[in-house]
């Protein structure tokens, strides 16, 4: 069985992982840059699987066994599948993006990029038992946006070998999403992210839609790397879920395409936000205890380990800020995720994701929550974007900042930033 390749290298780093997590001293010597690689493919693989091999065949509606929030506020329950697949790739689209090799993990991202690929084209076809539902509830428009962010991540592997006919329909669901009206939160992003996607690929788009977001996190922007979720502040993780990632990433394409609207300066627009996402790098990894685990604060708990897709995007991207090198990060990651994955209950027999936090906890799911929603958590993973010899997957493994803290040995100290 073709799976067995990467998941004896993950049992192997998860292993090794375990005991470092737990703070032996002795296993953090013995543990090494390979065996955190082997661990974060393995989980991911995990996760990725059981979703993309039954989408393929057609088969994810019929195989995948719904769960909802005991407070399900009663939309359509087959939203679940869009969130599923949609947020799942967004989460693996770097890692498809790596150049093919006969590697095991070679391989394994070869099938799965196979699997993502016949995935996309029941995803819109009317006729396949998995066509999602593009046309319903109106949040299909928020899980639109990690569609597409995910084509926007690994666009050679995943949009341009998709026929003719998938892309256009692709297109046509994007926009008639246009009929969502999204609230003054998060939600602009979502509209937002669509628009820059049909503008990468020479499509029509909305600048009204990007140009009111961007203004408006620029108005919700309370200080010290924090970006508010609408007119008040919440204490949560919607800053590493949705705002900084799509942000950065809308961005990032406006820069590289340059379109004319309004007074707008993209560079300038990205670098400053590039900065204040760095500073909000800098509080994530300060949560993080010598144990790896978090603060679980603010809604969507159950999302887990995407709380860090920031670190992971800005590890990707090679912008870590100066305060953070890459062996740390790196420890630190796989330290947050062995303390939220090393509970069995957080996957169902079956081999998905179940509603929870760190296992199987369905009572901390909110009223918008099921099983496919979990699927965001693939965003803590963006890092697997880099080659395996990328200095971030080979430096030596450092104490992050709570374990030098807690130890007595020295770290930095910390001051707000006014940019």
């Amino acid at each position: 069985m073709h799976r067995r390749d990467l998941i004896k290298a993950a049992i192997s780093g998860s292993a090794a992982m375990g005991v470092v997590a737990a703070g032996g001293a002795e296993a953090a010597k013995k543990a090494t840059p390979a065996d955190d690689r082997a661990y974060m493919a393995g989980l991911l693989q995990k996760m990725a699987e059981p979703v993309l091999s039954n989408m393929a065949a057609g088969n994810l509606k019929k195989n995948f066994a719904l769960e909802v929030s005991p407070t399900w506020d009663g939309r359509d329950k087959n939203v679940t599948y869009m969130e599923a697949f949609a947020r799942l790739m967004a989460g693996v689209a770097p890692w498809l993006s790596l150049p093919e090799d006969d590697t095991a993990e070679g391989r394994v991202r070869k099938r799965l990029e196979q699997q993502a690929l016949q995935s996309f084209v029941h995803s819109v076809d009317p006729q396949s038992p998995d066509y999602l539902l593009w046309r319903g509830h109106g949040q299909a428009l928020v899980d639109s946006a990690y569609f597409t962010n995910a084509l926007m991540r690994a666009p050679k592997q995943l949009w341009e070998p998709l026929d003719v006919t998938t892309k256009k329909r692709i297109v046509e669901e994007i926009k008639g999403l246009r009929r969502v009206s999204p609230p003054y939160t998060n939600w602009l992003l979502f509209a937002a992210m669509n628009e820059a996607f049909l503008l990468s690929i020479g499509e029509d788009w909305d600048p009204m839609r990007v140009d009111l977001t961007i203004k408006k996190m620029e108005e919700w922007y309370v200080g010290d790397g924090w970006v508010a979720d609408g007119v008040k502040f919440h204490f949560d993780y919607y800053n590493s879920y949705v705002i900084y990632p799509m942000l950065l990433e809308i961005l990032e394409v406006l820069v590289r395409f340059k379109p004319r609207f309004n007074n707008l300066k993209p560079d300038i627009e990205l670098s400053k936000w590039q900065k204040r996402t760095q500073r909000y790098c800098e509080h994530l990894e300060r949560f993080i205890s010598p144990t790896g685990t978090y603060p679980p604060i603010g809604r969507s708990l159950t999302y887990r380990t995407a709380a860090f897709q920031p670190l992971a995007l800005m590890a990707w991207r090679k912008s870590l800020p100066d305060k953070l090198p890459e062996g740390q990060v790196r420890a630190a990651l796989t330290a947050v995720h062995q303390a939220v994955f090393s509970n069995p209950g957080n996957f169902t027999k079956d081999g998905y994701l179940t509603i929870g936090f760190a296992g199987h906890q369905p009572e901390l799911g909110d009223w918008y929550s099921n099983n496919g929603s979990m699927y965001i958590t693939s965003e803590g993973f963006l890092a697997l974007g880099l080659p395996a010899t990328d200095a971030f997957w080979t430096a030596p493994a450092l104490d992050w900042t709570q374990k030098k803290a807690f130890a007595g040995a020295k770290f930095a100290k910390d001051y707000a930033v006014d940019y």
